[in-house]
């Protein structure tokens, strides 16, 4: 938890100080946009590669090594002499990120049964909720405050304590596992997928900057061919060695596939609200990027409360239902706050805000924290390190095409030359307009839904769990014992106390990224 924190902080903490690390540092627009951009491409481009690396060389290992890692980018960051040396340290940064989060994932499957795993999930979201607000806060605070006259660096040297203690606990608590088979690096797949992923996430990252050239179209319709091939390859590597680099065979597994197709949408409403919601406050309102941030407690503190509640009572209970009730509130609440916005104009306050966002709030809880869940319910603990990093991957392809859409849906809505006095109401309507896809998008998650299982294979494995027990000695989770989507299903849960081949691998504490 304590990885997953900085993560979650790391990637948000950074957009609310960007005026002032400009105005210190005399950075360029260009080094501005790659200060964030660096860190998002090298981690949506090494999360899948980082997943595999656990698999294969022990996932304990690796989550050492990327918070380590990732704490001396921390602090190379922090000391950075220049801008091109913060670019060039947010690039490591994310490197580090892509070998430390999926391990977290990998470690929860590996490490709890499955009946335990519903109360590990809820605390992840109660941590999803708290580091989506606690990112631009402390950026907010630790900026003003301006300690020792450090202006925007403890927003960086911040991650060194915490960083140090999260090596400690690692060290101490997390005992090592890894695939029970002996596994290699497919280094075609690495090169196939970071390249494909390079030439969707880079045109999409720099479109707004550049003004959307044709080559940045092209490079996105190439990728699909890249991915092409990328699929055509794994399957012969699997068939040949058996040693792919992404598991194809998971998407045969129902929940892993839909709940893949979910994840990927989710991302793309989620990139696309929180830019605009905080453009919005901070440009169209005129407000500090104080208020801005305190003004998000209450969505903080409703998704953690619901997360919590959603795996442990309501899942176990209602299944598939609390995710699309869950889609329900949140389109409900982004209706609520479209039609607040537009009635209250630049007068709204902070307060009328909390209604829209407590019940948007309470719908992410209900949805984030069971999600991760139900797509690992069904995945083979062998390959749980890939899963993982295609569970991530996507997530950051959705935001990435969340972030792309914002300049149709946010910016193409506003004028090129405002006066003053007309950006607030420009930046009203443009909110406006930002929302009403939003919803739409939320539209399609509730349909996407139904392609879920109705309940999490965990919850259904306690009638079946001795059945499975031995078939499950050598780690594999014997998915071959029965057809279909259930017999991975069985595979990857493992509803058993212990396992022969695992028992001396299965304890530890985790940490987990969306």
């Amino acid at each position: 938890m304590t990885a997953a924190f900085m993560d979650l902080v790391d990637v948000t903490i950074v957009n609310i100080a960007i005026p002032s690390i400009e105005r210190d540092t005399g950075a360029t627009f260009s080094q501005i946009q790659w200060i964030t951009a660096g860190y998002a491409l090298a981690f949506a481009a090494g999360l899948i590669t980082g997943g595999r690396l656990g698999d294969i060389h022990g996932r304990k290992r690796l989550f050492l090594l990327g918070i380590g890692g990732f704490t001396v980018a921390s602090a190379l960051c922090g000391f950075a002499a220049n801008p091109e040396m913060l670019v060039a340290s947010r690039i490591l940064q994310g490197g580090m990120a892509a070998m430390m989060v999926p391990q977290v994932l990998s470690i929860v499957h590996a490490t709890f049964p499955a009946h335990e795993r519903g109360k590990v999930f809820g605390l992840f979201g109660a941590i999803v909720g708290l580091g989506a607000v606690s990112g631009p806060l402390l950026g907010a605070l630790l900026t003003e405050w301006n300690l020792f006259g450090l202006e925007w660096r403890p927003i960086f040297l911040i991650n060194l304590p915490v960083g140090v203690v999260g090596l400690l606990l690692g060290s101490r608590f997390i005992t090592e596992s890894k695939a029970p088979r002996a596994l290699r690096l497919d280094l075609v797949g690495v090169a196939l997928v970071t390249l494909g992923l390079l030439m969707l996430l880079y045109p999409l990252t720099r479109g707004e900057e550049l003004d959307w050239p044709l080559w940045g179209f092209a490079s996105m319709a190439g990728a699909l061919g890249v991915f092409a091939v990328l699929v055509a390859y794994e399957r012969r590597k699997a068939a040949r060695d058996g040693s792919p680099l992404i598991e194809l065979s998971l998407f045969k597994v129902k929940s892993f596939a839909a709940g893949i197709a979910v994840q990927t949408v989710f991302g793309i409403g989620l990139g696309i609200f929180f830019l605009v919601w905080t453009l919005y406050m901070q440009i169209g309102l005129g407000w500090s990027a104080l208020r801005a941030g305190l003004t998000g407690v209450p969505f903080s503190l409703a998704v953690s409360t619901a997360a919590a509640l959603s795996v442990q009572k309501l899942v176990p209970r209602f299944g598939r239902g609390v995710l699309q009730a869950g889609a329900l509130l949140m389109g409900l609440g982004v209706l609520l706050y479209l039609w607040e916005a537009g009635h209250y104009g630049l007068a709204i306050a902070s307060w009328q805000m909390a209604l829209p966002l407590v019940v948007m709030g309470v719908g992410m809880g209900l949805i984030v924290a069971p999600l991760t869940d139900a797509v690992l319910s069904g995945v083979p603990r062998e390959h749980s390190g890939s899963a993982s990093g295609l569970i991530n991957t996507v997530q950051q392809m959705g935001n990435a095409l969340g972030l792309g859409l914002v300049s149709v849906v946010f910016f193409g809505q506003i004028g090129d030359r405002l006066t003053p006095a007309q950006v607030g109401p420009a930046f009203v309507d443009a909110f406006q307009n930002a929302l009403g896809w939003v919803a739409v998008v939320l539209a399609a998650i509730f349909v996407l839904m139904f392609a879920l299982p109705k309940r999490p294979a965990q919850h259904l494995e306690g009638a079946d769990g001795e059945e499975d027990g031995p078939g499950d000695a050598d780690g594999t989770g014997g998915a071959g014992d029965v057809e279909g989507a259930r017999g991975a299903g069985d595979a990857g849960a493992g509803a058993e106390p212990a396992e022969p081949a695992e028992s001396a691998e299965s304890a530890g504490t985790v940490g987990v990224s969306v």
